[in-house]
């Protein structure tokens, strides 16, 4: 399929080694900042934090949070153009969700009377997935699983290489970055920028997934 959006998903694959010399744009990233921003997210919750590691001190606070665990990943830390820790909200409250139908409301998207009723009946959804301590983190790190997917189809639109990282370590990246992450739990990250020609193992190779017909369904 000659798509152009199909033509960026086969180019885009799990980085190995990137080119440390090479950097993102700084436009490339404010587009890929706020397509990350413009999300999706169930009942429009939002219950994310994004924080984007830039300078060599901030890459080196991540880059010892590899001291016990997923050392593979570590020479990412310090490599790649940029690392972007996905952080989730464990503990999403009505008084969080109250600041998304502000916004609701403020953006023109929803008329101020319905504001009761969005607010309540859009909680309702979010009590479902809350246990009596008040913990929903599986379902708020479920929607920053969303926002990774984006993420990944936007750097493949702008060509950018990237390494979705789960072998972290969350309780030292909790630790390492506590001032930013204000209560948010980071339990995946991404690495982005050039991979390193010659020395990449996985660049070039085949696409591996599974058949059409072993996946989807058209009823």
């Amino acid at each position: 399929m000659s798509h152009p959006i199909i033509r960026d998903l086969n180019r885009r694959y799990t980085v190995k080694k990137y080119d440390a010399s090479k950097r993102v744009a700084a436009d490339d990233m404010a587009v890929l900042t706020e397509a990350m921003r413009l999300s999706a997210s169930s009942i429009n919750s939002q219950p994310w934090k994004f924080i984007v590691l830039e300078t060599a001190e901030a890459k080196q606070r991540f880059h010892n949070t590899f001291a016990n665990m997923h050392q593979f990943n570590q020479p990412h830390a310090k490599e790649a153009s940029h690392i972007i820790l996905f952080a989730h909200n464990p503990y999403f409250s009505k008084d969080d969700y109250r600041k998304r139908v502000d916004v609701e409301v403020s953006s023109g998207h929803l008329p101020a009377e319905m504001y009761d009723n969005m607010l309540n009946g859009g909680f309702t959804f979010a009590e479902s997935n809350t246990d009596e301590s008040g913990f929903n983190g599986h379902w708020t790190k479920a929607q920053t699983y969303i926002a990774l997917g984006n993420t990944l189809h936007v750097l493949a639109r702008l060509g950018i290489d990237s390494t979705p990282m789960e072998g972290v370590d969350a309780t030292l990246i909790g630790e390492a970055f506590d001032a930013e992450l204000e209560g948010y739990v980071c339990e995946f990250a991404l690495a982005i920028g050039y991979h390193l020609d010659g020395d990449d193992y996985n660049h070039g190779l085949p696409k591996a997934r599974l058949a059409a017909k072993d996946v989807i369904a058209v009823l």
